[in-house]
């Protein structure tokens, strides 16, 4: 079973199988959200995928796909960050309402759900792409679009931050060989990937396991997997780091 580091978690003697955990210190009940969350190419969306058939889960996967200014921002970020940010805005936060939608009266799922993102990835994003008086105007859309909004976001039951050095996730990101993805500067990699490591250190909106994912293929490596899914099943709350079978 992966190890937690003693420096940032509390020793809980170890167990095998989700069906060991007692009942007191169980993080995850019968209907989950559990939330995938860390920079580009880092993996994920494949692990979201991989917990949504573990957990009989409703995936709700970052709606990037629907954006059509994306594919132009990484041509031209200067020109289409702004048209880029907040059609992202509206896309994730329509998307956070419909998960919150899902609980009942006593704020439960009847399933489980999976996303890959945080709506606090907007922000992220926003940082870096846009320029400080379009920052200014994002914000205060951001702002209105949540005060007008009756619906609540739904904080996650766990969080999955993964996290791998700046050379994986360029060779990741080669490897998965998107066309638009190709405009990505190793500069802009590397940002995102340093403005992901300061959010995560100090979140504390949900139980949080970071994952060093620098040595990990969890779509092929089926130990790793298998290991990984017993650490998320047998989470605590606070934050807890987890070093896969092939870091150790």
């Amino acid at each position: 079973m992966g190890r937690r580091d003693p420096k940032f978690a509390t020793h809980v003697p170890s167990c095998v199988g989700s069906a060991a955990v007692a009942p007191e210190d169980s993080l995850l009940g019968r209907a989950p959200y559990i939330v995938v969350e860390g920079p580009i190419a880092v993996g994920k969306t494949t692990l979201a995928r991989i917990l949504a058939a573990e957990f009989g889960a409703q995936e709700e996967l970052d709606p990037a796909a629907e954006n059509p200014f994306l594919r132009s921002f990484y041509a031209e970020p200067p020109r289409w960050g702004l048209a880029t940010q907040l059609k992202f805005l509206t896309l994730r936060r329509a998307q956070q309402a419909r998960i919150a939608g899902l609980a009942d009266e006593n704020q439960s799922l009847a399933r489980p759900v999976v996303s890959d993102y945080l709506l606090a990835k907007d922000e992220i994003f926003a940082r870096l792409a846009l320029a400080e008086m379009e920052f200014a105007l994002y914000s205060e859309l951001a702002s209105a679009l949540a005060h007008n909004d009756n619906s609540q976001i739904r904080k996650p039951d766990l969080v999955v931050y993964l996290e791998a050095s700046y050379e994986v996730l360029q060779a990741r990101l080669r490897k998965r060989n998107r066309d638009f993805e190709r405009y990505i500067s190793p500069k802009y990699l590397g940002s995102l990937s340093e403005a992901y490591r300061t959010f995560f250190h100090s979140y504390e909106e949900a139980p949080l396991l970071v994952v060093n994912c620098s040595a990990i293929d969890f779509l092929e490596n089926g130990d790793e997997r298998v290991d990984l899914i017993r650490e998320i099943r047998s989470a605590r709350r606070g934050v807890q780091h987890y070093i896969p079978l092939g870091s150790r």
